[in-house]
């Protein structure tokens, strides 16, 4: 029996719904949910002496069991006969105070201000079908008799999926006459859908409408959201974010909907946001391995990354997470990240404010009772602090940060916050420099000044461990200098260097360090950046190391338009990222390798010398494309791929001839390591250079 219409716009129609109940006879029909899934909204906003009508009450047993409860006073009006006549004789014994009227709720005959509640219950979705102008109109009238029969302090509770089209028609209206705008998800409503309709995923809402006294000359407007799972409700600045909260719990819902059903959407991810603030404080990544078969235990986890590493390859990257879950032999893992600027209290914690929202995550299949491991790397949440926080006016918001590794070594980064989860600088601290002599020496100092001093910066510059190169392009850039044939004579003669990004300075830092005669000159577009490196990461200008703020195309230009007198590099390496997101290519900006642009990076390059580049690019297309003009350019181009990232380093010379064989290669290499491993040099012995050039390729 087809009892739903064949258009939308037949719910408006009276003949419709005398056919409907016709053919339903007393079999009640429940819009949106049962009195037992909608009780704990209803209780929360009407109270049992108020005087409650019920707008299109159909057959539902709502009002039934309001009254059963103790709402004695409830009016039922509904515009077909059949069913008010239904429900009369369903109710004339049983509920003789309750009434049942057959009215028009766009032209109702009660007095003015005659109810403290108007209830509806999936009304104004039925008539809101489309936005036409008859339609809207209707729905004008009906909002208009509502806002009639109230009581000022009275509320309109309306229980609805909260379309688009109906959220902005509702909060519109009311929102105009000065009355205060609540919508309230209903809880667990994202397990109801309507049983003819499964296609339907969209949660439950209910809009609490309440009427204030007009107040001539106010521009006064409220709008809240109140979250199943939020305590109190959140006030929002407009009634188009608060269309957008809505969306975003819509969306949740589909999402949990779809991954219910065993559906593949690629790559999944959403934020939990805190629900005070509006913050977000997890970030979750959903992977499925349809390899793993499918046993008793091993149906779902959940794996909470450390605080500070979320970056890290096997966290931060998809193919890193899908590796995660294939060892961790779960059919489906949810990675957890830890927010920078929320606050942890422990792994317990952690798991009790998560439990309830990830379930709604767990793949089809699982028992109800099964219990849901909570993973992480050595069972601790891991320790971020945040030493300095600021904006820059070209690179904007950025951090400062200190974290723990999984060595229990601590590490400084620069975190520009337009892309979080990358980070733009690295550093190690010194051993002694922990976290609890980090604090200790912060609150020391605080002693020691006066009360209104502004605060100092927790473990300065001087702390770093500037003989430890942290970033592995870095390493590899340096491995570069390989290239240079001699380099166990890098410690003795000359060597001029232009390096094109600043950032924390580590690179630079450790060339004029641990090569005595070198002489660099460092260009950096962004002072912000110079004054973080001087203050965070220990980096400091002398007489061979020079900062010049300026754009790098700018000044290559100058310097390549010298003539004669031009300075020539023997070493030049771009490790300079692009402030549009929007591009293919984030390491270095396009202009840096156009070709017209790459011929004045050769003019200033020394014939023997080496041009090393840092390159971020997941445009396969745009990549061959960089490779092709530089070769053009640089007739030898070497690539190394850095494992588990997306970098690669290329090292492009001047003239075929300079090309090293494969064992000519590894021995210069491993020259270069003996010339930095002599006693006093800080060279750590982690770094393998001559390993790292095994796998170099040639152009």
């Amino acid at each position: 029996m087809n009892l739903l219409p064949k258009s939308s716009r037949e719910f408006g129609s009276v003949d419709y719904w005398e056919k409907f109940f016709q053919q339903r006879g007393k079999k009640a029909f429940e819009w949106y949910g049962t009195y037992l899934e909608l009780c704990g909204v209803l209780h929360k906003y009407i109270k049992p002496r108020e005087k409650v009508l019920v707008i299109g009450c159909g057959n539902s047993e709502l009002s039934e069991q309001l009254y059963d409860v103790g709402y004695r006073d409830i009016v039922n009006i509904d515009i077909s006969e059949v069913v008010i006549k239904q429900m009369k004789e369903c109710n004339a014994t049983r509920r003789p105070q309750m009434s049942f009227l057959k009215m028009d709720m766009t032209q109702m005959e009660f007095p003015d201000a005659s109810f403290q509640v108007v209830l509806d219950k999936g009304t104004l979705d039925a008539v809101l079908t489309d936005e036409e102008e008859k339609t809207l109109q209707q729905v004008d009238r009906m909002l208009a008799e509502v806002g009639r029969v109230l009581q000022v302090g009275g509320r309109y509770l309306c229980i609805s999926l909260a379309q688009a089209h109906i959220l902005k028609k509702a909060v519109g209206h009311f929102s105009r006459e000065g009355w205060m705008v609540r919508v309230h998800q209903v809880a667990n409503s994202q397990d109801q859908v309507l049983e003819a309709e499964p296609q339907f995923s969209l949660p439950v809402f209910a809009f609490i409408m309440t009427k204030f006294r007009p107040v001539p000359g106010s521009a006064l407007q409220i709008f809240e959201l109140c979250a199943q799972e939020q305590r109190k409700p959140v006030r929002l600045e407009s009634a188009e974010r608060l269309a957008e909260a809505v969306q975003e719990r819509q969306q949740y819902a589909w999402l949990c909907s779809q991954l219910r059903r065993k559906a593949r959407l690629g790559s999944v991810s959403l934020d939990l946001c805190d629900g005070d603030t509006g913050e977000p404080r997890y970030t979750l990544h959903v992977v499925d391995s349809p390899t793993v078969k499918p046993s008793r235990d091993n149906h779902f986890a959940i794996f909470i990354i450390p605080q500070g590493r979320e970056t890290e390859w096997l966290f931060g990257m998809d193919e890193g997470r899908k590796q995660l879950a294939a060892s961790a032999g779960f059919r489906r893992l949810i990675t957890v990240a830890l927010h920078r600027g929320q606050q942890y209290e422990s792994m317990d914690h952690i798991q009790a404010e998560l439990s309830a929202r990830v379930m709604e995550l767990a793949p089809a299949g699982m028992p109800t009772q099964q219990q849901v491991p909570f993973l992480s790397v050595g069972g601790d949440i891991g320790v971020r602090t945040v030493q300095h926080q600021d904006c820059s006016p070209l690179s904007g918001d950025y951090v400062i940060e200190d974290v723990q590794g999984d060595d229990k070594r601590y590490f400084r980064r620069l975190i520009f916050l337009s892309n979080r989860n990358v980070v733009q600088s690295e550093a190690r601290l010194l051993k002694d420099v922990s976290h609890k002599a980090q604090k200790k020496r912060k609150k020391d100092r605080k002693k020691q000044r006066p009360a209104d001093a502004e605060d100092l910066p927790a473990a300065p510059g001087q702390s770093i461990d500037k003989s430890y190169l942290c970033c592995e392009h870095h390493k590899a850039m340096i491995a570069g200098l390989a290239l240079l044939r001699n380099p166990e004579l890098l410690l003795e003669i000359p060597l001029a260097l232009l390096v094109v990004g600043l950032g924390g300075g580590s690179l630079p830092l450790f060339v004029h360090d641990q090569f005595p005669k070198s002489c660099i000159d460092a260009v950096e577009i962004d002072p912000s950046m110079l004054e973080v490196a001087t203050q965070w990461f220990g980096f400091s200008q002398s007489d061979r190391m020079k900062v010049h703020i300026a754009d790098g195309l700018d000044y290559i230009a100058s310097l390549a338009g010298g003539g004669e007198a031009r300075p020539c590099y023997d070493v030049i390496m771009f490790d300079v990222d692009s402030k549009d997101p929007t591009l293919g290519m984030s390491c270095p900006p396009p202009a840096f390798v156009e070709q017209s642009f790459l011929q004045k990076v050769k003019s200033i390059l020394t014939p023997e010398g080496v041009f090393i580049l840092n390159l971020v690019c997941r445009d396969l297309g745009l990549k061959d494309s960089v490779l092709a003009g530089l070769k053009a350019v640089f007739p030898l181009l070497y690539v190394w791929r850095i494992e588990g990232e997306v970098n690669e380093i290329l090292f492009c010379q001047l003239h075929p001839e300079q090309k090293l064989a494969t064992p000519e290669l590894l021995e210069t290499a491993q020259a270069l390591e003996r010339t930095l491993g002599k006693p006093g040099r800080g060279w750590d012995d982690t770094y393998v250079l001559s390993d790292m050039l095994k796998t170099v390729k040639i152009v």
